[in-house]
């Protein structure tokens, strides 16, 4: 009997149609133990032993895994073929043999790149040993952060409150973000202009030309730096007589990228099909486990955790023979396409992430695949034929257009596919495109000394933009190039970031949250070292020299935590005061933007000198004034604009009196945003106990800035919901109002959000009926009358499982058979009281009896302990 053990369910089910009865194949379900989440699991003072723990799931597929080798031959090892997938079958043997589960038992390793029957049998026929450097090299990156982890977290809890903890990769990974975010901040954009011009020819064909030489002097793109640069060259333009003086042709060749690496699968998967990391992952994942096909179950792709770029040789000659079949001799190159990976630090340890069997085209399978499947596969598929295809060729021309004295030249380029080769099949995307890209523009036939007619002159003024924010593609793109992170990392790293509040993504690209600012601000100002690119990068390395077997692990551990701990140590008596200042310094340009309007940006909005910066309290950082406790004005840790206009976060701004009351109408801020107030908080006595009163409330939209709410606006808002006018067919009130999802229109019962240019205050009857007539229909509830004794009304609603009768917070579907159109209210009101007196399970509530015929139990009355005075603590 041979037991195997693999990762997930769905592999073990594929791999165990391949070896047949003699097998039995089971799932580890991941790694099967960890080291627990708390301090001294990795002990540095003890040579780095590492505590292990399985939690209550693994523990069940143990005790499983224990009893199937119980009397079996062979245990073979079949998790992934990387490091991850290394330690996990290193994990479960150390498990076994410390439950003296496999004497007498052959233990064995066995690895494949694709999960098909030939690669399966062929890895159990050459099974090998477990790989311990690569073991090692689990361990010592485990320990590594376990170590910055549960090290560097707590220094952040106490010297910067609020902060969560901070990871040996991510942080590093946060700081690309935060610096982009930085250089986007101190960006100034730069005014110039370019110069464009049309020509005839001779033929009356038209094109286009950019100019390039002005008063015989070569021009660069910010040569033309204002207007009236401009007009003179425009001027210059039309001054003269232009002629074809030079035309230039030549081919060029373009060859096609690589096969996907995990990398560039994750980038491409970005921007061209808008999948996250994670979810391209996931779905390769399934790819890589396996789908039936017909009588056979098969993984469509090889493994997809790799930076090589390298292809079998039958994988090759396989895409070549399709190439030849499907498009033709010339479209195959005169020998097989051979790929390096340019990527830092690159393994180079498995094949590139490609088809298990070309033949099986996307359309061949796309019906036993769900949409993203499918178009996950066709990406890698025409990847993978592209790779082995011949080169793209380009005709490319280029004509100089002068003046008779060659002071103003001009010149206009273009060209044309002579031959498509791989862009027949697929074209790889580009993060950022140049809009000035002139390539695919195909020229008019221009011969040397053709006499061109102008037919105009165009300037056209541009403004330098800041460079982009990272989206997921373009920062796993930086961090591969950087040696940060491996391939199965990427992933998890985004993840990580965002599940932690430290970056948001907005149009997919990521802005640092002012939480992952402050967490940079401090790292890389009190440890240096340890969120630096080159560091990072050179700990990567020693990583991959582990698993090389030509370092020593534990040696790599205790290099670095020698180093780390006195970092740590150095900042035990760190002050906060010096923590601030490194914080103000580093990030006052982006809490107190300077507006170019003449105030300091860091006055204090509410006391006359008053000095704003960052301060830290329980809860974490907050922006306040020097004056306190004097002045007491606070802002949260956020870019604010209103305190620039006149709206402060420390107390009310009053805006005027109530006609109608005479109370004081002010606007504030609360935790849930700014807010106009009608009156203050005052406490009233009823009977014994004194209670508050609630002035009335109104939430700003979110298209209000607070500065533009003056008194008849803050009356609009508070007078809200308001009456608009009636629907003149039906007779029906048609109302406007804000509510917790945003102003909208109510109208017989029905509700329609407001979005736009609407405004909620100035709406009027015709385009409140426009936006309602032209909303997707819904039938109104029907009002049949009200409860006796409630007073609320009862109608009939229609609901995603039918009509159903709606009495208050009670809904209650009408049973099958009963007419909803006939249903009176009488019968409504049966089905709406038997709701009220049932659960949620449809058991009838408990309720107390009377029993006239015993006496009352004697009620036992307990003695009271006396309440403690309450301590510091409580």
């Amino acid at each position: 009997m041979n037991v195997v053990i693999v990762e997930s369910p769905a592999k073990a089910k594929t791999i165990n149609k391949y070896l047949g009865s003699d097998y039995t194949v089971l799932a580890s379900y991941g790694h099967v133990r960890d080291l627990p989440s708390k301090d001294g699991s990795v002990r540095p003072d003890d040579d780095f032993a590492m505590d292990w723990e399985v939690d209550s799931r693994s523990a069940k597929q143990i005790k499983e895994i224990t009893a199937a080798v119980k009397g079996a031959d062979h245990l073979y090892l079949a998790t992934d073929p990387d490091r991850e997938g290394e330690a996990i079958s290193w994990h479960v043997l150390d498990v076994l043999e410390k439950k003296n589960a496999l004497k007498g038992i052959d233990v064995k390793r066995v690895v494949f790149n694709e999960i098909t029957k030939t690669a399966i049998l062929e890895a159990f026929e050459n099974p090998r040993d477990l790989d311990m450097p690569l073991i090692e090299a689990y361990l010592a990156r485990r320990a590594l952060d376990y170590l910055v982890g549960f090290t560097l977290s707590p220094v952040l809890w106490r010297k910067l409150p609020g902060s969560r903890s901070a990871g040996r990769v991510q942080s590093v990974a946060l700081r690309l973000i935060c610096e982009r975010e930085t250089e986007i901040e101190l960006f100034k954009p730069q005014e110039y202009w370019s110069i464009k011009a049309g020509f005839n020819t001779p033929a009356e064909a038209s094109f286009t030309a950019s100019l390039t030489y002005l008063n015989g002097e070569k021009l660069d793109k910010m040569s033309i730096g204002n207007e009236e640069h401009a007009n003179t060259a425009v001027a210059a333009i039309e001054a003269a007589d232009f002629t074809v003086s030079r035309v230039e042709r030549k081919q060029s060749r373009r060859n096609p990228a690589a096969p996907f690496t995990t990398s560039t699968l994750q980038q491409e998967a970005s921007r061209k099909l808008y999948f996250a990391t994670k979810r391209t992952m996931q779905i390769a994942q399934r790819l890589y486990e396996g789908f039936s096909i017909g009588d056979e179950t098969v993984g469509l792709i090889t493994y997809m955790r790799t930076d090589g770029v390298f292809m079998a040789d039958d994988a090759i000659n396989a895409t070549r023979n399709l190439i030849g079949s499907d498009y033709g001799s010339n479209y195959v190159p005169g020998s097989p396409r051979m790929y390096k990976s340019k990527a830092k630090n690159a393994q180079e340890a498995h094949e590139a992430i490609r088809p298990t069997d070309v033949s099986r085209k996307p359309a061949d399978v796309a019906q036993y695949l769900d949409e993203d499947q499918r178009k996950l596969y066709e990406l890698i598929w025409k990847r993978t034929i592209a790779s082995q295809m011949e080169a793209a060729v380009m005709d490319q021309v280029a004509a100089d257009i002068s003046s008779p004295d060659k002071q103003t030249v001009l010149r206009a380029t273009g060209s044309v596919i002579a031959f498509d080769g791989f862009l027949k099949v697929y074209q790889e995307s580009r993060e950022e495109k140049n809009g000035d890209d002139d390539t695919d523009r195909i020229l008019p036939a221009l011969n040397e000394g053709d006499v061109l007619k102008r037919t105009f002159v165009e300037p056209e003024q541009h403004f330098t933009q800041p460079p982009p924010r990272y989206s997921e593609a373009s920062l796993v793109k930086t961090m591969e190039e950087l040696g940060i992170g491996r391939p199965s990392t990427y992933s998890s790293i985004i993840s990580v970031l965002q599940d932690r509040n430290y970056v948001v993504l907005d149009k997919r690209r990521f802005q640092p949250d002012d939480r992952g600012r402050l967490v940079t601000a401090f790292l890389t100002s009190f440890f240096t070292k340890y969120v630096e690119y080159n560091f990072t990068a050179e700990l990567e390395e020693k990583l991959d020299d582990i698993s090389g077997g030509r370092i020593e692990w534990k040696q790599v551990l205790r290099e670095f935590w020698d180093s780390f701990s006195d970092a740590v140590a150095d900042t035990k008596e760190l002050r906060v005061r010096e923590v601030l200042d490194a914080l103000n310094e580093l990030l006052g340009p982006h809490f107190f933007h300077d507006l170019g309007n003449g105030k300091d940006p860091r006055a204090c909005p509410t006391c006359d000198d008053g000095h704003l910066s960052l301060k830290l309290g329980k809860f974490g950082a907050f922006i306040g004034c020097s004056n306190y406790p004097e002045c007491r004005y606070t802002r949260p840790l956020v870019v604010s604009e209103d305190d620039a206009n006149g709206i402060a976060d420390a107390g009310p701004v009053v805006l005027g009196k109530d006609p109608s009351t005479d109370l004081d109408i002010s606007i504030r801020k609360g935790p849930y945003g700014t807010y106009v107030q009608l009156g203050e908080v005052e406490e009233i006595m009823e009977g014994k106990k004194k209670k508050k009163t609630k002035p009335k409330r109104a939430s700003l939209p979110r298209n209000l800035p607070p500065a533009d709410v003056d008194l008849e606006k803050a009356l609009g808002l508070l007078s809200l919901p308001r009456d608009i006018g009636i629907w003149p067919e039906t007779g029906e009130m048609i109302q406007a109002g804000l509510g917790r999802f945003g102003p909208y229109l109510k109208y017989s019962g029905l509700f329609l959000s407001l979005k736009g240019d609407d405004d909620v205050l100035t709406i009027g009857i015709n385009r409140a009926i426009d936006l309602i007539e032209a909303a997707p229909k819904k039938d109104p509830p029907k009002v049949l009358g009200e409860h006796p004794k409630t007073k609320k009304p009862i109608s009939i609603k229609s609901g995603r499982w039918g009509p159903f009768v709606s009495h208050g917070m009670v809904r209650v579907n009408i049973p099958k058979g009963t007419d909803a159109d006939t249903l009176t209210l009488e019968e409504a009101i049966v089905l709406a009281d038997a709701k009220a007196t049932t659960g949620k399970n449809g058991k009838k509530k408990a309720t107390a009896k009377k029993t006239p015929d015993k006496k009352p139990a004697k009620k036992t009355t307990k003695k009271k302990t006396p309440k403690k005075a309450p301590t510091a603590e409580s």
